[in-house]
């Protein structure tokens, strides 16, 4: 992130305990992780994912990984599930193979992509995000960013076919994709679509929310962060009284309960290697989510403060 986000977690009344050890996971788990349906199966997933990109790209030192792990320590105490990775994210695939391995090797939900081009380039991402991820089923592979998507999605259904994948999906982390993503969506059936979303950049909330409400297909956010550049924007402002409303007690709960109260969100993907901002991400799936109204509140009041 550009900005420290304890700073501003800390300047809205977050009321965060200083150090790691204040962090346990009994905290974590102090209350039940809210759950949606993947629409193509009525699998109920947690809503608070784990993105990797650029967090999980570390060396493989134990205090290299020292932080990474306790988040991912936390992530499970907290009762989510589903982690995001990729290839293109250097590291971070083997690091989080290796140590969901050794952390919770039965209750991961592992997704990762291909984004090579053409068909055997595509099978040989594919055969080495097996390998390092450790596992013989993935539970979901996705198309990275649409790349050559025509040529992998048959790749992706024939090797669900065999079982090899659970789910399959499509990807993209810019909102001048959308229009292709909604015609790729269209163009056939997918279990799961990727897209970016937040409460600044709600072009999604347009057309590819509704289409995947209507074609049943379950929505993973990414960005809900703005890559962290939304927490400038908010830096020194005071969260509104009525956030208590929804359980709400920092910027970053605001953001994420914002996203997470759209009827077609499965899950939110937040990327993070810190400790803290894995505790601060988890309260922001448990308790209550706002309404249509609160919903409308709340873009009213951030609009006013940025």
């Amino acid at each position: 992130m550009s900005v420290d986000r304890r700073q501003v977690l800390l300047l809205t009344g977050a009321a965060l305990l200083s150090g790691r050890a204040a962090w346990s996971e009994s905290t974590a788990a102090a209350s039940t992780m809210l759950t949606r349906k993947i629409p193509s199966s009525g699998e109920a997933i947690p809503v608070i994912g784990l993105g990797t990109s650029g967090a999980f790209d570390v060396g493989d030192s134990a205090d290299e990984r020292a932080a990474v792990e306790e988040v991912l320590r936390l992530f499970f105490a907290g009762g989510a599930t589903l982690i995001d990775t990729a290839p293109s994210y250097r590291r971070a695939e083997g690091v989080i193979g290796d140590l969901v391995a050794r952390i919770e090797p039965a209750r991961g939900f592992l997704a990762t992509k291909v984004s090579a081009r053409g068909k055997d380039a595509g099978l040989e991402q594919i055969r080495n995000s097996f390998k390092v991820l450790r596992r013989d089923v993935i539970d979901l592979m996705q198309i990275h960013s649409l790349s050559d998507w025509q040529t992998h999605s048959a790749t992706l259904r024939d090797m669900k076919g065999q079982g090899k994948f659970r789910y399959i999906g499509i990807t993209h982390s810019s909102t001048s994709a959308h229009a292709e993503l909604e015609s790729v969506l269209r163009a056939d059936k997918w279990d799961w679509v990727q897209l970016n979303y937040s409460i600044e950049t709600r072009a999604a909330e347009d057309r590819l929310l509704p289409l995947a409400a209507e074609k049943g297909v379950a929505v993973m956010v990414n960005r809900p962060f703005e890559d962290g550049a939304i927490f400038e924007r908010v830096s020194g402002k005071p969260l509104p009284d009525w956030a208590k409303d929804f359980d709400c007690a920092s910027w970053g709960q605001y953001f994420l309960k914002y996203e997470l109260s759209h009827p077609a969100v499965t899950c939110v993907i937040p990327a993070t290697a810190r400790p803290k901002h894995m505790a601060d991400n988890l309260a922001a799936g448990k308790g209550r989510l706002p309404d249509a109204k609160l919903r409308t509140e709340m873009v009213k009041y951030f609009e006013s403060v940025i």
